[in-house]
């Protein structure tokens, strides 16, 4: 993160219009952003990953099949060679039979690199900053947090407000703080009446 960078973050009520603005955000180029929600949704997900390169899990996945299999084949070899048996006129080596352990270390050390390569990946330790975090993201708020260089803070902001963000943040700091009020109908006090004049009471007057 560099030092020249800010984060703002804005805050939502309504689902659809925190989705707009992810978004519209990525279509602007905008790439370190994190989503806060109060339940999974995967078509935050979606959003979030629009125009990023696939996931690099499935080379952890394909890396440890192969050294899976590699460990497997070299345990049942070796060991047949360290001490063997002969049986009749088998060969001592025989690949068929350790079929079945090569394909059980495959299963096993692929699932632990895809284990691994999700947690490398997903960067569960990436602790967000109290500052930089709202508590009702646990209730009933959505919430944007972008990281960018302070010359696109202006741009993010307008985004954020054009988008119907509630409130908006930057580094722990409140820029703007609207609730939504619905309009109300203007009420005449009781007792007041509003008189309405006709021609003919406006030419008595003259008079």
């Amino acid at each position: 993160m560099s030092n020249d960078n800010q984060n703002i973050l804005g805050i939502y009520s309504y689902f659809d219009l925190f989705i707009n603005s992810i978004k519209e955000l990525r279509k602007k180029g905008f790439e370190n952003i994190r989503a806060f929600s109060p339940f999974p949704n995967h078509e935050i997900e979606n959003v979030l990953d629009t125009g990023r390169e696939p996931s690099k899990i499935k080379y952890f996945t394909l890396f440890g099949a192969i050294l899976g299999a590699l460990v497997g084949a070299s345990f049942t070899v070796l060991t047949s060679i360290d001490w063997p048996i002969v049986t009749s006129a088998k060969p001592i080596v025989s690949i068929p039979p350790y079929m079945i352990i090569i394909f059980e270390c495959t299963v096993l050390i692929g699932g632990l690199s895809t284990f691994l390569g999700l947690i490398i990946n997903s960067r569960l330790r990436k602790n967000v900053p109290p500052e930089l975090y709202d508590e009702r993201f646990s209730n009933d708020k959505f919430g944007i947090l972008v990281n960018c260089p302070s010359s696109d803070i202006e741009q993010v902001e307008n985004i954020l407000k054009n988008y119907g963000s509630e409130e908006i943040k930057i580094d722990g700091a409140s820029v703007i703080a609207e609730e939504l009020v619905e309009p109300k109908e203007e009420k005449l006090d009781e007792g007041s009446t509003e008189e309405e004049t006709t021609p003919d009471q406006e030419e008595k007057n003259e008079d």
